[in-house]
């Protein structure tokens, strides 16, 4: 079972479309038990990284999203959904994230105008399932924080700065960019997502 987990924010609409769109059956989940029962999980994002962080907690289910990422289901976040799985973000430092990766997530120096929103292209760092070896992908962005260059980026999108917008290590996936509003683009990544799971 396909889980979007639902916090009650998160662009939740349109990653529906999105899957609906390639014929995917998913259930939106608001608790625990609905996590523990998926086959893949699905972190849509928008807003505020300290919000979303106690819109989990207040769910409860914090414990249960890392424990099924730590035994290996496959997770994607998109947006804040990548962000939250780092330790911190400069946009909450007092909220701790899921932590699965260390080091904080940035806001764009304030010589960068902000938010950072439109199309851009993406620059591929080593080989990467989601992107599937398309060249030069051109995908949509709406942010004002972005994760720097780790060990774990795939992807990079440069915006000031090279950081990354696209992660990949073993059954974790995340991307800066919103596939569901990325258009035909975007529907192959989450294809691919689904697909290589």
């Amino acid at each position: 079972m396909i889980a979007i987990l639902d916090y009650g924010a998160g662009n939740l609409r349109s990653v529906q479309n999105t899957l609906g769109a390639i014929g995917c059956e998913y259930q939106l989940v608001r608790d625990a038990a609905g996590l523990e029962a998926a086959t893949k999980i699905i972190l849509p994002g928008v807003g505020h990284f300290g919000q979303m962080m106690r819109a989990l907690d207040e769910l409860d289910v914090r414990a249960a999203l890392k424990e099924q990422i730590g035994r290996g289901t496959p997770f994607l976040g998109i947006c804040l959904g990548l962000h939250a799985l780092f330790e911190r973000s400069e946009e909450a430092p007092a909220m701790q994230g899921l932590g699965i990766y260390p080091g904080s997530v940035q806001r764009f120096s304030h010589e960068a105008r902000v938010p950072h929103m439109g199309w851009n292209t993406l620059d591929e760092v080593k080989p990467t399932k989601l992107l599937g070896g398309a060249v030069e992908p051109y995908v949509y962005f709406a942010h004002s924080y972005y994760v720097p260059r780790v060990p774990q980026t795939a992807a990079t999108c440069t915006y000031t700065l090279p950081y990354t917008a696209v992660l990949e290590h073993e059954n974790v996936y995340g991307v800066q960019f919103h596939p569901e509003k990325s258009g035909p683009t975007g529907m192959e990544i989450v294809r691919r997502f689904i697909e290589l799971c």
